[in-house]
This record gives structure tokens, C-alpha cells and sequence, in this order.
């Protein structure tokens, strides 16, 4: 896919974020890359999953991840990608990432700047 043209919409959610691309290339071909591992760890390295396996996976149109950061805290999420053919014969890919519900919970506890009152301990 490094032959691609993309245009890119990005939007922010509360547990993650939307990002939107109109690709020229073929669906199946968009599918090849997102769904056959050897094509997908050149964008998406086998080390960043939590799991190699597709959490779930409608063909052709939707797969999805699940990820895990190798820094501490760790946190995991879900990355959702689905494709469909847009109007001028290429795709329009959704690319989907959001923090798990358990990751959010645990995240707002470890969040070192989380607007609480400053302690200030004696060492």
C-alpha cells in the first residue's frame, strides 16, 4: 500500500480516536493488508498486539485488534478497521482505536496530572 494516495479525516473520542482514509487501492487489496499478517506487521509489527489473532473479523470488510503498549502502564486497546469501496473505484478505510473499558478505569487512576488536590509527601 506504500503506492497509495490518502486523504485523512482524524476526529478524538473520550476512550480514543477516529481516523478516516480514501484510499485509490482496491478493497481486496486494502483487505490483504490488514488481514494477512505478513502484509499487516509492516504498519502494525506483531510486538504491538496483545494477541497476533484478530479479536473479530467480518471478510472483506472488518477486522479487529487488540493492543498493548510495551511502556509501562501497558495500556491495552482495540483497534477496529473496516473497509468499503468508495466512489472512485478505491476504498474508504476506518481506522478505529479506543481503550478498553478496564484501561480507562485504570488509566484515570494513574494519570499523574488528574486535576486532584497536590500532596506533598516527606522524603
Amino acid at each position: 500500500m506504500n503506492d497509495v494516495k490518502a486523504e485523512v479525516q482524524a476526529k478524538v473520542h473520550e476512550s480514543g480516536f477516529e481516523q478516516r482514509y480514501e484510499l485509490d487501492a482496491s478493497p481486496e487489496k486494502v483487505w490483504r493488508a490488514i488481514s494477512i499478517a505478513e502484509f499487516r506487521e509492516k504498519w502494525l509489527p506483531r510486538h504491538a498486539l496483545a494477541d497476533p489473532q484478530s479479536l473479530s473479523e467480518t471478510p472483506g470488510k472488518e477486522i479487529r485488534y487488540r493492543l498493548r503498549d510495551d511502556t509501562p502502564p501497558h495500556l491495552e486497546s482495540t483497534v477496529t478497521l473496516t473497509i468499503a469501496p468508495n466512489g472512485s473505484g478505491g476504498t474508504s478505510l476506518r481506522i478505529l482505536h479506543e481503550l478498553t473499558g478496564a484501561t480507562s478505569e485504570r488509566l484515570a487512576k494513574t494519570i499523574a496530572n488528574g486535576n486532584n488536590p497536590t500532596v506533598m509527601l516527606a522524603a
